[in-house]
Formats: C-alpha cells, sequence, structure tokens
C-alpha cells in the first residue's frame, strides 16, 4: 500500500491536533499536613490564632492543611518548644517565656516590664529596631524558624480583692508569666504556674487570688471576668511579644509560596490581635459590666517604674544578646519619650 502526501499530511495533522487537544492528566498530591499547637485555650484561640489558620486552609487551595490544637492538647505549654524542636509539632505560636525556649532572648517574651507602652512598639522593635534579625539568629541556632512576632496584649491584675496600692498586692498568689513573676515577686507577689486550662477553677477554690496574664479584653473572653471582681488600671506591659515558630526542617521542605503565605496569614493575625485587642480595652472597662476598676496613684507607680529600670540593667549583665536587646529597647524608649505626644505622655 502506499501512502499519497496528501494522506499523511491530513492524518499526521489530525492526530497532532487531537494529541494537543487532550486535556493533561494531573497527579493529585496529598496534601502537605502539620500539627499547630497554640498556647492560649479554646474560648481565647477562636479569636487569636483560628481566623489565621482557617484562611491559610482555604487560600492553600489543598496543597497545605494545618490542623490546630489548643492549649495543653497534645504537650503542655511548657514542652511546646521541645516539641517542635523535636518535630512531634510543625509549628507554634506561643511567646518565648511560656514555652521555655532555650535561647538568650526567652526572657524577653512574653512581659518585659515596662519595656513596651503600646502595642504598636512590637512591630517598630523588630522591623526597625533590628530585633527581628536578632529572634531569627536565635532560634536558627537551635532549629527553629522564627516565622514573625507580634503585639499581643497588654499585662493588667485582674483580681478578687481591689488593689489600690502596691501593700495590696503582698501575699496575692498570681498566675502570670515566668518573668514577670520574678520581677512581680519584689512586691511581694506570689507568682503561680498552672495550666492555662486551670485558671478559672483556681480563682474559684481560692488556689489563686489574682490572674496578671492580660488586658481586659481577654479576661472578659476566657471567663476569668466571672471570677475575679477588680481590674487594675496600671499595667505591668503595654504589650506582650508573642511569635510564631516552625520546626526548621519541615520550613524548609515548604515551596517558597506556602512559606510566605504561611508568614502572610500570620502576620495578618498579629494585626487583627492589635485591633481586637485594642477597642475591647476601653470599651469592658467603660461597659462590661462586671469588674470594677482600680488603680494604684501615680506617683507610688514610679516605684515599679524606677524598679523595671533596675531589672532590665540586672537582665543585660546576663548575656552579650541579653546586653543588645536591653540597649535596643533603652534607645527606641527614649526616642519615643523624647518625641513626646502622641507617642508618649
Amino acid at each position: 500500500m502506499t501512502t499519497s502526501r496528501r494522506s499523511f499530511l491530513t492524518k499526521g495533522a489530525l492526530a497532532g491536533a487531537a494529541t494537543l487537544a487532550a486535556p493533561a492528566v494531573v497527579q493529585a498530591q496529598a496534601p502537605i499536613k502539620w500539627r499547630m499547637q497554640t498556647y492560649a485555650g479554646a474560648a481565647l484561640g477562636e479569636q487569636v490564632v483560628k481566623p489565621a489558620v482557617d484562611a491559610f486552609n482555604r487560600i492553600a487551595q489543598g496543597q497545605m492543611e494545618i490542623e490546630l490544637f489548643y492549649a495543653d492538647q497534645l504537650v503542655p505549654t511548657a514542652e511546646l518548644f521541645q516539641a517542635m524542636q523535636a518535630g512531634t509539632i510543625d509549628c507554634v505560636q506561643s511567646d518565648d517565656d511560656s514555652m521555655a525556649s532555650p535561647t538568650e532572648v526567652t526572657v524577653f517574651g512574653g512581659y518585659f516590664p515596662l519595656g513596651l507602652r503600646y502595642s504598636l512598639d512590637v512591630p517598630a522593635l523588630f522591623n526597625k529596631y533590628g530585633l527581628k534579625q536578632i529572634w531569627e539568629e536565635e532560634y536558627a541556632a537551635v532549629g527553629v524558624k522564627h516565622i514573625s512576632a507580634g503585639a499581643w496584649d497588654p499585662c493588667h491584675f485582674a483580681t478578687k480583692d481591689p488593689i489600690n496600692s502596691l501593700a495590696d498586692l503582698q501575699g496575692k498568689r498570681v498566675f502570670t508569666f515566668p518573668t514577670a513573676g520574678r520581677f512581680l515577686t519584689q512586691f511581694g507577689v506570689v507568682p503561680v504556674t498552672l495550666p492555662w486550662e486551670d485558671i478559672e477553677v483556681a480563682m474559684q477554690t481560692g488556689e489563686l487570688d489574682g490572674i496578671a496574664w492580660s488586658g481586659i479584653t481577654e479576661v472578659y473572653t476566657v471567663g476569668w471576668s466571672n471570677v475575679t471582681n477588680y481590674f487594675l488600671t496600671n499595667n505591668i506591659s503595654g504589650a506582650w511579644i508573642g511569635h510564631f515558630f516552625a520546626n526548621m526542617d519541615r520550613w524548609n521542605e515548604l515551596p517558597p509560596h506556602l512559606q510566605e503565605l504561611l508568614a502572610t496569614c500570620f502576620e495578618q493575625s498579629h494585626y487583627y490581635r492589635q485591633h481586637w485587642y485594642w477597642a475591647g480595652e476601653a470599651d469592658l472597662r467603660i461597659n462590661g459590666g462586671k469588674l470594677q476598676l482600680t488603680t494604684i496613684p501615680d506617683e507610688e507607680w514610679k516605684t515599679v517604674e524606677a524598679a523595671a529600670q533596675v531589672f532590665w540593667d540586672e537582665i543585660a549583665a546576663e548575656s552579650e544578646v541579653k546586653a543588645k536587646v536591653v540597649s535596643i529597647i533603652k534607645q527606641y524608649n527614649d526616642v519615643m519619650v523624647k518625641a513626646g505626644r502622641p507617642y508618649r505622655f
């Protein structure tokens, strides 16, 4: 049989067209699965982390899924760092202090006393004053990726009995952060460490006299306003430095677009938290209806502010890295004070 040139060209062209028109067969790949645990209990987690995780899972469109666990569900909060470092947990939302990070910057996580007055102090310090690089280097040295830092809640006392002077703090058993507790012992406070979910019951049973963990927004949100009577308007810190972290190997395995998406969703979480807290702090003081406000007079509170400066120097003397961070905090605060209104009053 012979094949004409016309027949060959016609059949060949049709076959080629059919090949080109055939839909590509895409091999479905199982999504990347991460387990993430937060320091926050379920009630608080609904505000401070779940929206970001839900958004990430939607936008990732099946390429990656994060399964979220709340405080102490997989491991106790104090073991979060070890679990993440070992890869038992892929990602963590916490401050350095609560999860006992073995780094030189751990003492600054949570509430470094009176080092931060307003929520915008945190992103300013990390993005413009060099703290971001210090944190990244400290965590990379121990196999953990520091993804981002944000300004979380302020630190106030919520108590059963009124606090109108420093003398009223004497002997009070208070749930608080390690560094804040270390600072407050000089004023007679007895720091108590308990699982986050046990705090409400501990207040009811008398195991605790108060909580120095958050602002009033969280006190109402998680139910602590049901077991306390008073809220002290003086704060130990105007902003808590909190972070998102990941196991370094798991992070490096992600394609760049998922790394960027993860970082973006977490950054949005920090921002949401800022305005959620900010709006609640004023509104709940006036319209909350459950807690009575108390205040330690400014002249007496200056004793606490002076003690904080001494505490900073004590921390700075412990290592070169700590000294560098304290120096940056001092430099930043000096600029803010000199700038005056509206930055400092």
